[in-house]
């Protein structure tokens, strides 16, 4: 007798630009493609695109930091599904992907599924947490064709 396949977690996601983001640097369905990926329960989520006055407001606001950083997550308490509100800083996006010298959508869909693991209960606030977090985030981002950011992937 065969195994039943293991049912995919259920998605639910949100794509919201702030003011000044005209445009993503990814389609609507590629960003599904590695929010779905990611998720390892069901989830529902929020992912806002921001400028650089919003990225930095809503850091300094909940994180103390007094500049835009490239993605903040914000998970709430949901007994049986992932809920979260993920906010991407595209210019700092464009930026660090420039200074790393690897494609934005590469570095973006790194930065999704890092906003979706924490999301998930991933922290890398300690080196087997970090550890743990970076190998999940290689595993997802080869199912992409997409380098290891934290391999020697890009030149």
């Amino acid at each position: 007798m065969a195994a039943e396949p293991a049912e995919r977690p259920k998605l639910s996601l949100s794509i919201q630009l702030g003011d000044g983001v005209n445009a993503l640097p990814a389609s609507r369905a590629q960003l599904r493609r590695w929010v779905a990926a990611a998720i390892e329960s069901d989830a529902q989520i929020v992912l806002r695109f921001v400028g650089e006055r919003e990225g930095r407001a809503l850091n300094s606001a909940y994180r103390g930091r007094d500049y835009a950083t490239n993605v903040l997550t914000f998970a709430y308490d949901e007994p049986d599904a992932v809920h979260a509100d993920i906010v991407v800083c595209l210019p700092v996006v464009a930026r660090e992907a420039r200074e790393q010298r690897k494609p934005e959508s590469a570095h973006l869909a790194h930065l999704v599924a890092h906003g979706v693991l924490h999301a998930s209960g991933y922290e890398h606030d300690s080196e087997r947490g970090a550890q743990r977090m970076q190998r999940r985030e290689s595993e997802l981002l080869a199912r992409f064709r997409l380098p290891d950011p934290w391999g020697s992937g890009y030149s």
